[in-house]
């Protein structure tokens, strides 16, 4: 979210444009009627007054920052639907001061982040031309409580067909959740006993009020678990015009938390205006049981931009995560390695010495001895900054009897670089093998020129044998909800979700090759590993489920504890281990081991997924 001290707000109207009507002392001064701040705002997402100039606005301020300030009328009318509160754009730092009885006058406009085209709603705001104060120490307005004991927001963020949030329908804030705190924009807001539902990041941290008593889909560990946007009763608490702790999910803000609810870019935040005390949950970074000696374990780690330069104490949190947390499993499925020359855009591709970085950092903690296996990309072809050439590969243990099959023999080209030229684009072909199959390429790209993959990481596939017995690996990572995705809180209700359809698109592509697996094989034991962004009920994850004929071991999870990221106040599972049909009665425990997503001091944002699967005879 851009902080109200950043954005950049329309130029002002001078006093010398305005009409005679509407100047203080002009003409028709006296006959002009008063216009109160519900007025500006109406009982609709856009000011009915947009465009037209209002004089002698009369309002008490509530919070200033260095381009305006907020205000709230002393006076209220009697509608819920209608805001007591507006944003005054000044040119110059405002004289104003919080407790000030002013008037203002301007022009009547909104705001919208992003820009005119953008998909967020806009911000109703006065630009200011004159503010007149008259009386300091006012009492400021009484804060409208959200919650249990106050308003409470509907169960819905929308309800009912496709319509432009910003249309000219009445505001309904007892229906409809954007409504609702549309209606209470620039307005004061308390909230009581607030209990964090995600980290604080950027300045930011959902929560919910009265403790989230009552709210449902609450997790194990004090978050929500959501697959179809943020919970209505979730409020962000922004820093913008104090300063916040940082918090935990289910860390606790006792007492009143007052502050201005603002709309930024996607989502309304309510601005504090006092830094709350914290109550510690103290919530535990969580580790799994130890794989038995007939059990594979196999899991997800997200690197997020490791590579030489990466500071120790974030190398040695990643280490402790696997040697500790997951402890030491036989197969990581890795993403987000950059190249040995991390975001310095000067061609290299190679990893070697960013992974050795690691599996020496695990070596440190005593964990076993790892290899790796990889692809490196082609410079800047696979999405992500430029310069950092981050990839997909696999770390595994070489003392518990899991095997890498390199193919061509001898070691893999991504050990230690790219080696011949045109092996980032050479896709893996599926060779039938007497009554089995192998892979014409070990690790090799799954199909690395189908135009679903363009601007993205290019899944990989490894052949490997666990104690003699062959199995068949591929990671994907899939196209993240982007800005191409519309806003929870935006312009067009329900939001479009374009970022679906690419998903799609690479959700056929690798069920297309675990077919051409299965049918070479139809005993095959084949896992699917990776970032896929999507919860089980995604359409993308049900795709490649349903054509790939694979089995999700997420639902061997209690729902509970069914997340891996914690984004935005949602706790959702976006990293999934699949399995064929030759696998899932072998299946002997599915987990998420919470030691990431839910810490504001982490060494990344994801949680990892571990499956253990039992091969013995």
């Amino acid at each position: 979210m851009e902080r109200p001290r950043g954005r950049r707000l329309v130029a002002a109207a001078l006093v010398a444009g305005l009409p005679a009507a509407l100047v203080p002392g002009g003409p028709a001064d006296a006959a002009a009627p008063q216009v109160r701040i519900h007025d500006v705002q109406g009982g609709r997402a856009v000011s009915p007054l947009d465009g037209r100039t209002v004089q002698a606005v009369p309002g008490v301020v509530t919070a200033v920052v260095p381009n305006g300030f907020w205000m709230q009328d002393e006076h209220p009318d009697r509608s819920e639907a209608t805001s007591e509160g507006v944003f005054v754009h000044t040119v110059t730092p405002p004289r104003a001061t919080v407790g000030d009885a002013v008037r203002v006058t301007g022009r009547a406009g909104e705001y919208r982040p992003g820009g005119p085209a953008s998909a967020n709603l806009s911000r109703t705001q006065i630009e200011a031309a004159a503010v007149t104060v008259e009386r300091h120490g006012v009492p400021l307005p009484p804060p409208v409580v959200v919650g249990p004991g106050g308003r409470r927001p509907p169960a819905a963020l929308y309800r009912g067909p496709a319509r432009a949030a910003e249309g000219t329908a009445r505001l309904d804030p007892r229906r409809d959740a954007l409504d609702f705190y549309e209606a209470l924009e620039g307005m004061r807001v308390r909230i009581k006993d607030a209990v964090a539902v995600g980290p604080s990041r950027g300045g930011e941290v959902p929560v919910l009020p009265a403790n989230g008593r009552g709210v449902p889909g609450r997790t194990a560990r004090g978050g929500v678990r959501s697959e179809t946007g943020p919970s209505p009763a979730r409020i962000v608490l922004d820093d913008a015009l104090a300063p916040l702790p940082s918090l935990d999910v289910g860390d606790r803000l006792p007492g009143a938390s007052d502050g201005v609810l603002d709309y930024g870019f996607g989502d309304y935040t309510l601005l504090l205006t006092a830094t709350p005390p914290r109550v510690a949950a103290e919530p535990s970074r969580e580790t799994t049981r130890v794989q038995r000696a007939g059990e594979l374990a196999v899991a997800t780690l997200a690197l997020d931009g490791v590579n030489p330069d990466t500071p120790a104490d974030r190398l040695v949190a990643l280490a402790a995560d696997i040697v500790h947390g997951l402890n030491a499993p036989d197969l990581i499925t890795v993403s987000g390695l950059q190249d040995n020359t991390g975001p310095d855009d000067d061609g290299t591709t190679a990893a070697d010495q960013s992974v050795a970085e690691l599996i020496n950092a695990i070596s440190a903690l005593g964990g076993p001895a790892y290899d790796w296996r990889s692809v490196d990309p082609r410079d800047n072809a696979d999405g992500g900054r430029p310069g950092e050439n981050a990839r997909l590969g696999f770390l595994f243990r070489t003392d518990r009897g899991l095997a890498f099959t390199d193919r061509p023999a001898g070691p893999s080209a991504g050990t230690l670089g790219d080696g011949p030229g045109e092996l980032p684009r050479t896709p893996v072909r599926v060779v039938a093998a007497g009554k089995g199959v192998r892979l014409s390429r070990s690790p090799g790209r799954v199909d690395p020129a189908d135009p679903a993959w363009n601007g993205t990481r290019k899944p990989l596939a490894g052949e490997m044998t666990w104690r003699g017995r062959q199995i068949i690996v591929v990671t994907t990572q899939w196209y993240p909800t982007t800005s191409d995705d519309q806003p929870w809180y935006g312009r067009r209700q329900p939001p479009a979700r374009p970022s679906a359809w690419r998903r799609d698109a690479q959700a056929k592509v690798i069920a297309g090759f675990v077919r051409s697996v299965r049918r070479a094989d139809s005993d095959a034991a084949v896992i699917v590993t990776g970032d896929l962004n999507e919860p089980s009920s995604g359409g993308a994850v049900r795709t490649l489920v349903r054509e790939g004929g694979l089995t999700d071991t997420a639902a061997r999870i209690p729902l509970k504890r069914r997340y891996t990221s914690v984004g935005g106040g949602i706790a959702r599972q976006l990293d999934h281990i699949l399995v064929s049909p030759a696998l899932v009665r072998r299946v002997t425990g599915a987990d998420v081991v919470h030691r990431v997503a839910e810490f504001a001091e982490s060494d990344g944002e994801r949680d990892p997924s571990l499956v253990r699967i039992d091969l013995g005879e």
